[in-house]
């Protein structure tokens, strides 16, 4: 009789629901049998106070790793982000599953998001030590009108923390958008969500100002060491580049020292070759804010030169901004009732001209905050690494249950493609006189290859100088036409480096 491996897991629906998830795949791929063995933790039974405030530590791993331990189970399923720094000597990660979501998303009922004007302080429901340092320095910039934030203790599985948002216990409530997700990609658990999702609306948080905490979104599958043969069956099950990801997270995590205590979100994206880190939070009574790209390459531009962004921002010494594209609007009349993605501030007029209701998305945290500046209710943005992450966003089962069966529709130039929707030309580039200083700048940060071309056009003599640019569309266009560009996560990394001014 062929062998059946028993899986380990908790008993909260999603700790099933994933887990069942998991060894589904591993079945289809290893034509292996398994069967679940449900363990209940520490961490599942006592809900009533914050984890960083019990006694102890790997609450939701222990009663796991002993029945592993003991071999009552053969392997675990775990999110990772339960497990603790330091693992039982007999243990050893298998396999890292591909991770696809990391952010946080904020789950708030659209009755609330029409009186926002009338609330004087914002309650958000969360225990997490990093989401509450990020939630109450961040979160009024994304409400339109609110001025206080405070949070409140909310514990409980997935289902129970929505629970009590549509009680009433609190005005939003923040979790992680992968654990969600994963129970809207389960028929059964889907079924359970729709209910608890009637009447609520939401926002992915971004990540340059709400960074996940360390290996959020992943999924992790120990075994005992000991067992080679099921250890080299799970490997079809292991990602690498979310393991890479992952493993400079946790880095990171241990160098903060780690456990549920910590109050900094640590995030790493593989882009390219690169991996953007971000990191925000509080730490040892000060606030951290670090945005930087590792890199693969050594940068090459000389420091403390006169520089050149692609911005049109007011002067400031040693940097010239753009003066060559001027950016007409244009103003588009038919009203649509769609889902509307923003990819510039210079789209806002044309919007206010055709929004008719639906969600709104933007292309980088900056026009997030101008959209909601203007009084919208933004749904999340690319984080400035280009529609790939629309286009994950729009693909999302719970998201998808909770947005209207609409179109989608681009706000861009009048000279841009899209392959998130159709095209509304929102506004054209006019060229101009250019300032001359430009002939005075050695290291040049472009925000479109659009602006490379015109420059350089106007002044060839710069194309041989130092040129950089941020992730995303610009530089996937500057490698398809193999010239050589410096990447950083944006143009204040790029600043700090030529000022040479360290923000780790």
């Amino acid at each position: 009789m062929p062998k059946i491996f028993k899986v380990g897991t908790r008993g909260s629906l999603l700790a099933l629901t994933q887990c069942q998830q998991i060894v589904n795949t591993l079945s289809e791929k290893t034509g292996a049998s398994f069967e679940l063995d449900i363990i209940k933790t520490q961490g599942d039974l006592n809900t009533s106070i914050p984890l960083w405030q019990m006694e102890g530590q790997n609450f939701f791993t222990k009663e796991l790793d002993q029945a592993l331990i003991e071999k009552r189970v053969d392997l675990v399923v775990h999110s990772y982000k339960d497990l603790g720094s330091t693992r039982p000597p007999e243990i050893e990660i298998a396999a890292i599953t591909k991770r696809k979501y990391s952010q946080d998303i904020l789950l708030i009922k659209k009755e609330t998001i029409k009186n926002l004007k009338n609330i004087e302080t914002f309650t958000v429901g969360t225990s997490s030590p990093r989401r509450i340092a990020n939630t109450t320095f961040h979160l009024k910039d994304y409400l339109p009108g609110i001025k206080s934030i405070k949070t409140e203790t909310l514990r409980g599985n997935v289902n129970t923390r929505i629970g009590k948002l549509q009680s009433g216990e609190y005005q939003a409530i923040v979790l992680a958008l992968a654990g969600i997700e994963r129970l809207a990609l389960s028929e059964k658990s889907k079924l359970e969500l729709v209910p608890l999702l009637k009447g609520l609306n939401f926002m992915v948080l971004p990540l340059a100002n709400f960074p996940s905490s360390a290996s959020q979104g992943a999924l992790a599958i120990e075994v005992l060491k000991e067992n080679t043969e099921l250890k080299d069956r799970l490997k079809v099950v292991n990602d690498e580049d979310t393991t890479q990801e992952i493993k400079r997270e946790r880095k990171t995590f241990n160098e903060y020292g780690g456990g549920c205590h910590l109050a900094v979100g640590i995030n790493v994206k593989k882009s390219g070759p690169f991996y953007l880190h971000v990191h925000q939070g509080e730490f040892e009574g000060k606030r951290v804010d670090l945005k930087k790209l590792e890199r693969t390459d050594d940068i090459t531009i000389p420091k403390g030169m006169p520089c050149f962004i692609g911005m049109q921002q007011g002067d400031q010494n040693e940097v010239v901004y753009d003066r060559l594209i001027l950016k007409r609007p244009l103003t588009p009349t038919i009203k649509n009732r769609a889902h509307f993605y923003i990819t510039s501030a210079h789209c806002l007029d044309a919007l206010e001209q055709v929004y008719d209701g639906g969600s709104i998305w933007a292309a980088g945290n900056k026009t997030m905050k101008g959209l909601i500046q203007k009084g919208y209710w933004v749904q999340g943005c690319a984080d400035s690494l280009g529609d790939e992450v629309i286009k994950e966003l729009k693909d999302s089962k719970v998201i998808q249950m909770m947005l209207e069966d609409l179109s989608w529709k681009v706000l861009t130039n009048d000279e841009s493609k899209s392959e998130i929707g159709e095209i509304i030309s929102s506004y054209t580039r006019e060229i101009k006189e250019a300032d001359k200083n430009i002939l005075n700048c050695q290291a040049f940060f472009w925000t479109s290859f659009f602006q490379y071309q015109q420059y350089t056009l106007k002044f060839p003599e710069i194309k041989d100088r130092h040129h950089a640019c941020g992730l995303g569309k610009t530089l996937q266009q500057f490698n398809d036409e193999g010239i050589k560009v410096v990447p950083f996560s944006g143009f204040r990394e790029f600043l700090n480096y030529m000022k040479d001014e360290d923000r780790g």
